[in-house]
């Protein structure tokens, strides 16, 4: 018999995790909802203290209650949740006064963003920084991580297809 382990309770009696799991997760979910506010959270939350039980199971079944201790682990788990967001929320409002406006496309140039939108991810990038941030190529080569010659094929291959795209475009618009 392991160390421990109550003398009434046997091998046999203990309950498997998996009973203990179905029979308890609504209940915390439950709880951890009331004190975080958020179904998804609180989901999460109950998964997060159902793992933690898993993890020591040897351990927790062998208290009197391991219900009391998952409710536990959770209730302090949705505190923390509720702590965090909260703490987030006040760094956002305080950052948000500091904020710069946000730069605005010239309404003219609405359908050449719509083309380089629709250009393979790395050219619209490299065409967007390019022609957006005023980066040179090694610029773009260091945010992209790739080298110099590859930003050079997708700033030509995206002019290209822009060209092509944006050409069409206008004789059908004539």
């Amino acid at each position: 018999m392991d160390i421990g382990r109550s003398e009434a309770q046997t091998e046999d009696d203990r309950p498997d995790f998996d009973g203990f799991y179905r029979r308890e997760y609504q209940r915390i979910v439950g709880l951890v909802y009331a004190l975080s506010g958020g179904r998804h959270s609180a989901e999460d939350i109950a998964q997060e203290a159902f793992l933690a039980a898993h993890r020591s199971w040897e351990r927790i079944v062998t208290l009197e209650q391991p219900a009391a201790w998952v409710r536990r682990v959770a209730a302090n788990m949705a505190v923390s949740a509720v702590r965090r967001r909260v703490s987030e929320a006040r760094a956002v409002l305080r950052l948000a006064g500091r904020r710069e406006p946000v730069a605005e496309l010239p309404e003219d140039a609405s359908e050449f963003w719509a083309a380089v939108r629709a250009l393979p991810k790395r050219q619209a990038q490299a065409i967007a920084l390019h022609y957006l941030e005023d980066l040179s190529t090694v610029e773009i080569a260091a945010i992209l991580e790739c080298s110099e010659s590859t930003v050079r094929v997708h700033l030509h291959n995206g002019r290209k297809t822009l060209s092509e795209r944006l050409s069409l475009e206008a004789e059908v618009t004539k």
